[in-house]
């Protein structure tokens, strides 16, 4: 990590993983990407915010999904720092990854209710994808959260 970002503190955010019917996860490709790359709903985390709440607003905002059923809270925190290119650029500059509070969900809805096209859009497109899936497309500074996630996901669903 360059010295100068050395001291940067981490960015609390929450992730959700949200599983269908046939416990396929909602993947969704980043409009700021030009690769393709694809990612699960997952943001900051407001001042005096609960992690919850946090995920319910950001799953919310960025699909505009609000038929879920809450599965899950993963234990611990995942973390992520961001490569020397995106460093001192994303975030305004203030953060040099994030700590994150994942949630796995359920969604009670029909495909129709999902829109990424909302007030403030951070996705081109979506769609569901095997479990096994979520880290041949998430980008690599990600990969070990989403292998991570994987794992506890499998636990979930198969216990």
């Amino acid at each position: 990590m360059q010295e100068k970002f050395k001291n940067l503190p981490l960015r609390m955010g929450v992730g959700i993983i949200l599983l269908n019917k046939d416990n396929k996860v909602f993947v969704a490709k980043r409009l700021d990407n030009p690769n393709n790359y694809w990612q699960m709903p997952q943001g900051g985390v407001d001042e005096n915010e609960k992690f919850l709440d946090a995920a319910l607003r950001e799953l919310e905002e960025e699909t505009g999904v609000k038929n879920v059923d809450l599965i899950k809270e993963i234990d611990g925190y995942q973390t992520y720092f961001l490569p020397k290119n995106l460093l001192g650029i994303i975030w305004r500059g203030k953060y040099k990854g994030q700590k994150q509070k994942w949630f796995c969900m359920k969604f009670k809805g029909d495909d129709k209710e999902i829109n990424v096209k909302t007030k403030k859009p951070e996705f081109s497109e979506w769609k569901w994808v095997d479990l096994e899936e979520i880290t041949r497309w998430v980008v690599d500074f990600k990969s070990e959260v989403y292998k991570n996630l994987k794992l506890e996901v499998k636990k979930i669903i198969f216990n």
